[in-house]
């Protein structure tokens, strides 16, 4: 359990080091008052892996919808034919691919 949150600490600190949005040379930016929801609304429509504060660890799929307090993934990796529905609060890091 120790380590878990521990990775996932990193993985936060890591993902809030990297800019929010990417541009043409596969940078992100990010400005000093994004949250997990506007850095996931920046993201809609595309496939992003969340980092989970507790539970299976990491989720993937495609950004559908991003509410008040849930995000809706869709296309999950692994699991193609099922849905997310996850807590924004329970999102310790949204790890988002910028190089082909």
């Amino acid at each position: 359990m120790r380590l878990s949150r521990a990775l996932a600490a990193l993985a936060l600190a890591a993902a809030l080091s990297l800019p929010l949005s990417a541009d043409a040379q596969g940078k992100l930016q990010v400005q000093p008052g994004d949250t997990m929801k506007t850095v996931l609304q920046g993201q809609m429509g595309q496939r992003v892996s969340v980092v989970l504060t507790t539970g299976p660890g990491e989720i993937a799929g495609v950004v559908t919808m991003v509410g008040d307090k849930v995000v809706h993934l869709s296309g999950l990796t692994g699991r193609e034919y099922f849905d997310a529905v996850i807590a924004l609060d329970q999102i310790a890091a949204v790890v988002i691919r910028v190089r082909q």
